[in-house]
């Protein structure tokens, strides 16, 4: 077998030229091409990374955003919560507050009505006792009345004290009776006061239907009341302390 150099030689020129063409036309835009392809796929890949990191952190924010309206929808609830813990408060405390001031109103309307009626019942009984003394004087023997009273006049006189009985006989006396006296009582009277003071005193006369009965001396500085009506007084007096 022989070798024909000239066609070995030929073919070798034709595939270089071959491959000079394939690099120089074909193999160079097809690197390109892939490298441009390459470049676009990680372009993209790259896109597509951003777009999942800011698919997640958009999801994180949406999740941060929930849970901040959680939070929110709780404080909310707390604080609308607590605001009617505090109006529940304040409407039990004005509840309280009024239903004290109600029974401490009808505790003393109460004890207004109760005063009322006890002091219209102190009233009538003692209308009712100053009409009873009425009548009991009415049917008790005058003269042997206005004797009785004239001697617990003097008696409580002559209890005053010396300095007191010694003013009393220096300044003008004041003897009330309940009906008028007549010239003789009056001298009876006036005697029977000098002897307890020891001296004559300047004694004026009048006469009070209040007193219902008996006599009251009155001076310059003491009081003597011996009458039905200062005993009722006390009587009633003593009568409203027992109430008390």
């Amino acid at each position: 077998m022989t070798i024909d150099w000239w066609t070995l030689g030929l073919q070798a020129i034709n595939a270089i030229v071959l491959v000079w063409l394939l690099g120089r036309f074909f193999w160079r835009p097809v690197s390109a091409m892939i490298t441009a392809r390459r470049d676009e796929v990680a372009r993209t890949l790259a896109e597509a990374d951003s777009a999942r990191a800011a698919t997640a952190a958009a999801r994180a924010e949406i999740a941060r955003t929930r849970d901040g309206f959680a939070a929110e929808r709780s404080a909310v609830l707390a604080a609308a919560e607590a605001e009617a813990a505090q109006a529940r408060a304040a409407l039990l405390a004005q509840a309280t507050q009024d239903a004290a001031a109600l029974r401490a109103a009808g505790e003393s309307a109460a004890r207004e009505a109760a005063a009322a009626t006890t002091a219209e019942w102190e009233a009538r009984s003692g209308r009712l006792a100053v009409d009873i003394a009425g009548r009991l004087v009415a049917r008790l023997d005058s003269a042997a009345l206005s004797a009785a009273f004239l001697d617990g006049l003097v008696a409580a006189l002559a209890a005053l004290p010396d300095s007191t009985r010694h003013l009393a006989s220096d300044g003008g006396l004041e003897l009330v009776s309940a009906a008028p006296l007549d010239a003789t009582a009056r001298a009876t009277c006036s005697n029977r006061l000098a002897a307890a003071l020891g001296t004559q005193p300047a004694l004026a006369f009048r006469d009070d239907p209040a007193l219902l009965a008996g006599l009251e001396l009155h001076g310059p500085h003491f009081a003597i009341r011996n009458s039905w009506r200062a005993d009722l007084d006390r009587i009633l007096a003593d009568l409203g302390h027992a109430g008390t």
